[in-house]
């Protein structure tokens, strides 16, 4: 499904994903009809504006999420702001394009977000990361796997140098296949170190354990 406001840039999109083999179910140029359009479409996958007349982009996914929680949703905007990233990660973007990418770039984001691997323009993640650097703890005690001990004082789960080095990966948007490589492992091993992770963060997915890594500032 395709939801941006301009009709000849929403028809392009349409078009290109129609002749690389997808099949676009339904198309939309205002946010709240694209909740429930998407309800009775059923997409498996969102390409989303960030930018709409009636709602925003980031409560669209919110509504999304709420009538089909297993849909993966791809930002494409034409703000790479840090913020717009971060806001679109958290409310459960599966990842984020700006609509300069090349349309090659664009269809292998498509299909990398319809296998739920999370998908960022090459650099916007290193903005977001950079933007909230941080160690291993989480000093407010918000983030997802933010634990508390008897003292109430908030620690992080201990990752071995392994798990996060291919979790700083992850967070780039790397394939399991292009970290084994870059790491000189099985994708296997890859696979296993994920979700090692996973469980020690009490993460459910890759897109979670993403958004993680993101507000942890892990930029390798």
């Amino acid at each position: 499904m395709v939801v941006d406001d301009h009709p000849m840039w929403r028809e392009g999109v349409a078009r290109d994903l129609a002749e690389a083999g997808h099949v676009v179910v339904a198309t939309s140029g205002e946010g709240q009809q694209a909740v429930r359009v998407a309800a009775a479409a059923r997409p498996d996958v969102v390409v989303l504006d960030l930018q709409l007349p009636d709602v925003s982009g980031v409560e669209v996914i919110r509504g999304l999420r709420a009538v089909l929680p297993q849909v993966r949703v791809l930002m494409l905007s034409a703000s790479g702001e840090q913020q717009s990233v971060l806001d679109a990660v958290k409310a459960g973007a599966t990842g984020y394009l700006v609509k300069s990418a090349a349309p090659a770039e664009f269809l292998e984001a498509v299909r990398r977000t319809a296998a739920g691997e999370p998908v960022f323009t090459p650099g916007l993640a290193g903005l977001v990361l950079g933007e909230y650097r941080r160690l291993a703890a989480d000093p407010g005690g918000t983030g997802p796997a933010a634990r508390r001990d008897a003292r109430g004082v908030s620690s992080a789960p201990r990752l071995t140098d392994r798990e996060t080095e291919v979790l700083r990966l992850v967070a780039k948007g790397m394939s399991y296949k292009q970290i084994a490589e870059r790491l000189g492992l099985s994708h296997r091993t890859v696979q296993n170190h994920v979700q090692n992770t996973l469980g020690k963060l009490q993460l459910h997915n890759r897109v979670e354990l993403t958004r993680y890594a993101i507000e942890r500032g892990l930029d390798g």
